[in-house]
């Protein structure tokens, strides 16, 4: 039976930094206030020429040589992101002419910040029926391009980037399982209200940027995570004492402290890049991923419980083993 696992991951952050101490400049707020809040620091900013794209080719490019692959050995690419360069084509198909590696499919999910884990159930599903052997799957976005810079409820959590993962075909898992859900009657509490088809033309500006009802999201996503990480295990037959690292989508720090505590999972086995991140929606689990793999925690054989949680609402895990 063929399976997927996980050859080798990567990642990329803008070189631009945006710290607390530079948004007391731009809004009301605090660096003390933002952080017992949110619990980010700092968070990258991509630079003015500097597209989605670009993000997803270096961290693919960091993840095909962690895999020891070259770019002509990938046969499909699929990559999570809301902010993609153009309305079409795809950033995937964009990516893959840059890579050089023409001729598989390749193609965008659009599930906010559960997009990459969306994309990885996804590849899971055509390596596992044989339709494709090694698969790139990307998480990035510029969210910040989409960010109102006088709404603090919003402009203190967010940053660009990128994460990517090579997955191959394999005997043994690899990918264990993984779960997908979604629920658009709360789409009103994160959204944008501008669209393509919903008066595009006609719409305010300032309709063109995220709206976010703060505590009514922390509350669902909260309930959401433990909901979907029990029953990702029990259809399993396991328990979080299994679980060697969970990987969450680095929302803010409130909900993986929140999301941890009703899971009885101790916080340190909880990958937590947020101080330094911020939210960077579709790019977060691969990044989080993709750093605690280069600091070594992350080992081979490890079990790995990674999560997403976006917009929509979306939501979705998967379980694997690294």
């Amino acid at each position: 039976m063929n399976y997927a696992r996980i050859a080798g991951t990567g990642s990329y952050l803008p070189e631009k930094i945006l710290t607390n101490a530079d948004l007391e400049q731009l809004i009301d707020t605090t660096a003390d206030w933002i952080v017992e809040r949110t619990g980010v620091e700092e968070r990258h900013i991509a630079a003015p020429d500097e597209t989605t794209c670009d993000l997803a080719e270096r961290a693919s490019r960091r993840a095909l040589d962690a895999a020891g692959l070259d770019p002509g050995d990938i046969d499909l690419i699929i990559l999570g992101t809301t902010t993609p360069d153009h309305i079409f084509p795809s950033v995937a198909t964009q990516l893959q002419h840059r890579l050089g590696c023409y001729g598989g499919p390749a193609f965008d999910v659009q599930a906010v910040c559960t997009g990459f884990v969306y994309a990885m159930d996804i590849a899971n599903r055509f390596i596992r029926t044989q339709a494709a052997k090694r698969a790139l799957v990307v998480g990035a976005d510029t969210f910040t391009r989409i960010i109102n810079w006088k709404d603090r409820g919003t402009c203190i959590l967010f940053g660009d980037g990128a994460g990517a993962v090579v997955l191959e075909a394999a005997e043994e898992p690899g990918i264990i399982d993984s779960r997908l859900g979604a629920d658009g009657r709360y789409k009103e509490l994160l959204w944008v209200p501008a669209g393509v088809s919903s008066g595009y033309e006609q719409t305010r500006q300032d309709a063109a940027f995220v709206e976010m009802r703060g505590s009514e999201v922390f509350k669902v996503a909260v309930t959401t995570l433990k909901e979907i990480a029990e029953q990702i295990l029990i259809a399993n037959r396991m328990t979080v004492a299994d679980v060697d690292w969970v990987i969450p989508h680095q929302a803010n720090r409130r909900i993986l402290a929140a999301t941890a505590k009703r899971l009885g999972l101790p916080e340190e086995r909880m990958v937590d890049c947020v101080r330094t991140h911020g939210n960077t929606s579709a790019a977060s689990v691969p990044l989080a991923l993709d750093v605690a793999v280069r600091d070594g925690r992350i080992q081979r054989g490890d079990t790995l419980l990674l999560e997403g949680f976006g917009g929509g609402f979306t939501w979705g895990a998967v379980l694997a083993k690294y």
